[in-house]
């Protein structure tokens, strides 16, 4: 029996001579998720304690909703819907890229230590310095930074390669979560609280301050990590062969991964620590893209889908404001990395 080969890229050319190589099932895969995400944004938007149809969603965002509705929706909810989009699309083009500069599918920024350095910069401003949110949020973007900063020196030795990263990284995870506890013994009891609510990663009580700021990191580094895609692509293949094709492998390896600690710090700081969105995000795209390289576009989109998707399950099972959302993405997460463990082991290798 003769097995199909995948299909072969498009190339598009243009009167100018620029031709393009068109992936036609990825290009495919990410009209999908953008629009099982508009779905299910609009699904999370009616829900509630004053429940909303779709039709009512989405006339009231076309402005055609009552006064109520308009608060509820403009107010209330479609903030929050865009926080997760947004801190959704930021994990998973973050853990696109960490994944494919380790070339390894744990490398993972909850896996090797960055989202666990922006929990502990959050929490030495929530317990020491009993910051309000926006210092809170600083220390978290600040704790994540100089993780990224730290895991990148020790790793390096005439460059930064995979297993080092990884193994490094999870060093660093577990120095820091020492360090969270450590903290946590520091605190008194509404500091203890308001920390591990802070912890377990929630969208509840998102608004315009968290989306704005939010946006503009996401406006500035998207295009800076997916225009790198092709570069990813080639240091998928090794530093010399990168080379060899033009690539300035270090370089591109830098402005990456810096880009993809940011987008790390900036999601954490709006939502908390939402754990395992960033490592399946980028694996499920790449299963259903079915092509190779990172899959940047795909990955940012899955992991929109994955986050909303998981806050609307806990608000449909558990009612607003009673289930985080990063214990229904940790619960989910640990199951899938149990599974990735297994299947990883059985192809031989881990």
């Amino acid at each position: 029996m003769s097995v199909s080969s995948p299909p072969r890229p498009k190339v598009v050319r243009t009167r100018g001579g620029l031709s393009l190589r068109v992936d036609t099932r990825a290009v495919l895969v990410v009209v999908a998720l953008l629009a099982l995400a508009a779905a299910a944004a609009v699904a999370l938007i009616g829900t509630g304690d004053f429940p909303m149809s779709p039709a009512e969603v989405v006339r009231t965002l076309t402005g055609g909703g009552t006064p109520a509705q308009e608060f509820i929706v403009q107010d209330l909810r479609l903030p929050r819907v865009l926080v997760g989009l947004l801190v959704g699309a930021s994990l998973g083009l973050a853990g696109a890229v960490f994944q494919s500069v380790s070339r390894n599918p744990l490398g993972s920024p909850d896996v090797i230590g960055f989202g666990q350095g922006s929990a502990a910069g959050a929490l030495v401003v929530i317990i020491l310095f009993h910051g309000d949110p926006f210092a809170v949020a600083a220390g978290a973007v600040a704790g994540g930074i100089v993780t990224g900063i730290a895991v990148y020196l020790l790793a390096w030795k005439k460059g930064v390669h995979g297993y080092r990263l990884v193994l490094v990284g999870i060093g660093a995870a577990a120095v820091l979560t020492g360090v969270r506890d450590y903290l946590m013994t520091r605190a008194d009891l509404v500091d203890a609280t308001r920390s591990m609510v802070w912890m377990v990663g929630s969208l509840n009580g998102r608004g315009w301050g968290q989306v704005w700021p939010l946006l503009c990191v996401a406006a500035v580094l998207f295009p800076v990590v997916i225009g790198r895609g092709r570069a990813l692509r080639m240091l998928e293949m090794g530093d010399d062969a990168a080379y060899a094709l033009g690539v300035r492998a270090e370089r591109v390896r830098i402005v990456v991964m810096g880009a993809a600690v940011l987008l790390t710090a900036a999601a954490t700081a709006a939502a908390g620590p939402v754990g395992f969105v960033a490592l399946a995000a980028p694996q499920l795209a790449r299963r259903l893209t079915r092509a190779p390289g990172p899959n940047l576009p795909a990955s940012a989109c899955m992991g929109a889908v994955l986050l909303i998707t998981a806050d609307w399950v806990s608000q449909r099972l558990f009612g607003a404001d009673q289930l985080p959302v990063g214990a229904v993405t940790g619960m989910l997460g640990g199951c899938y990395l149990l599974w990735l463990l297994f299947t990883e082991r059985k192809a031989g290798r881990i």
